[in-house]
């Protein structure tokens, strides 16, 4: 019986086509011929648009324009570039060539096809890098006395202390400590507080744990304490638009680096959630919060991004970012996903208590590991390593345990 091919990546074509016994020449020639990728090109000139059309049909591919763009009776339309690789590839060529902004299309184009074929292999910190072969696994220590899920319950130094090392033991790659809610409608503490709550932890853990320890701040002030004190990744939920010296900060001390994309402040943010583009605006806030990182010295191997799940986005926004994951893949950049027993989940399912929502987590989990994502923050990190594990083994033939760590 004939049958259709699910092939997810390069790797499953390429795995496919040497079970059928192609030329290794062959396969070089025909990897590209298989991955139909479509591209969205931003609000084109109608008459750059019409050529950029014509272009692509010349190479076997398609362009879809808005109504009115073949006789210019709009100004500007987005433009959904389809074809494979190979012809997009042979398309910033033909684009060299011709008027408006098309040649600087093309060399955009070329980058982005780049960046799609060469993901980055590690997380590099200031005293070790991170395989990002293999999901990992960033477990969630709150030391607020107001978490929306386990607020009080490590407030104290010694209950935050076990709880970070029973994580490690569970199966996390990272420990990401923090002492501010980030709720919705969290009011902000002072760095003076943050510090008094995440200083005396992360004192008593940087010796004690094999594992990096992240810190969930957007103040410059707090960053530059902890990470001397022991501390390897800052996590800034503002994508560094809060606290303009943060950057600055985790440059000079070589630190990880997560960028988070979210609207207005905790306090705020959920008082607007509508986007006319959820995806297209999500990856220009971190574009542009990449610029800024790098900018201040900061090298790409060091960045991860987090698209922000529950932070100015509703039910269906939360959803539709872990569908359309892989979309902000041509940033470049390793993605985060917070998705662990959050608002969204309980509303999907009717489940009011975060205590009751490990089976809807553990779905986000699995499909944002399917989806690319290289990192999941999570608060039930035992079950969540093993969700995340067996998901990885699924879409890579591969176990995650021989994995290199």
């Amino acid at each position: 019986m004939i049958r259709p091919l699910v092939l997810h990546s390069t790797a499953e074509a390429r795995r496919e086509l040497e079970r059928i016994g192609v030329d290794p020449a062959g396969i070089v020639r025909m990897l590209p011929k298989l991955e139909l990728l479509p591209v969205l090109v931003p609000q084109l000139r109608a008459a750059a648009a019409n050529i950029l059309k014509q272009e692509l049909l010349s190479l076997g591919g398609d362009a879809a324009v808005a109504r009115g763009t073949v006789s210019c009776s709009v100004a500007t339309t987005d433009v959904m570039l389809i074809g494979t690789r190979r012809q997009l590839h042979d398309l910033c060529g033909k684009l060299a060539g011709q008027p408006f902004s098309l040649p600087a299309l093309g060399t955009q184009l070329q980058e982005l096809l780049h960046t799609l074929g060469r993901p980055l292999p590690t997380w590099q910190l200031a005293r070790r890098e991170l395989s990002l072969q293999r999901p990992l696994i960033m477990g969630i220590l709150n030391v607020t006395p107001d978490s929306f899920s386990d607020g009080g319950r490590f407030a104290t130094i010694e209950k935050a202390v076990e709880h970070a090392l029973q994580m490690a033991d569970q199966g996390a790659d990272i420990i990401d400590i923090g002492a501010e809610s980030t709720r919705p409608g969290a009011p902000p503490v002072t760095a003076a507080e943050e510090l008094s709550r995440l200083l005396p932890v992360v004192e008593q853990l940087a010796d004690r744990l094999t594992i990096p320890i992240s810190i969930d701040t957007w103040k410059a002030s707090v960053a530059e304490e902890t990470l001397a004190a022991g501390a390897e990744i800052i996590n800034d939920i503002s994508g560094l638009t809060f606290d303009t010296a943060l950057a600055d900060v985790a440059a000079q001390r070589q630190a990880g680096l997560v960028l988070m994309h979210t609207r207005g402040t905790p306090e705020t943010m959920q008082q607007d959630t509508g986007y006319s583009d959820l995806l297209g605006e999500v990856a220009e806030f971190l574009q542009r919060s990449l610029h800024t990182a790098l900018s201040a010295g900061i090298p790409r191997e060091r960045i991860v991004l987090d698209p922000g799940i529950g932070f100015g986005k509703d039910r269906v926004g939360n959803l539709q970012i872990l569908q359309r994951l892989r979309e902000l893949a041509g940033l470049g950049q390793p993605l985060l996903i917070g998705s662990s027993r959050k608002g969204f989940i309980g509303t999907t399912l009717g489940r009011d208590k975060t205590g009751d929502r490990l089976f809807g987590t553990a779905a986000t989990v699995a499909l944002a590991v399917a989806e690319g994502a290289s990192v999941l923050r999570v608060h039930d990190v035992l079950a969540m390593r093993d969700v995340a594990d067996m998901a990885y083994s699924i879409i890579s033939a591969a176990s995650p345990v021989t994995a290199p760590l």
